[in-house]
């Protein structure tokens, strides 16, 4: 399996498997899309950054994924 998706596949997600909803970006329909995530998140603009950071690490608990980014991992921590 790749991590990317085709438009197809990626329209048919609902929304609360994506790291950002209200934007469909980021999509985590599993531990290796979790991964894909984590490795695009630099690309995630500022102010999303925090939203993005706790989705993954919602995600990554459900499929068992094991975020050790210390930038994810602070991000997350903000409000």
């Amino acid at each position: 399996m790749s991590d990317r998706l085709s438009y197809e596949e990626k329209k048919a997600l609902p929304d609360s498997v994506f790291g950002l909803p209200e934007r469909r970006e980021y999509p985590m329909p599993d531990a290796e899309h979790v991964r894909a995530a984590e490795a695009y998140f630099r690309d995630c603009p500022e102010d999303l950054k925090p939203k993005l950071a706790r989705a993954i690490l919602s995600r990554a608990k459900e499929y068992g994924v094991d975020v050790k980014s210390p930038t994810i991992l602070a991000y997350a921590a903000r409000q």
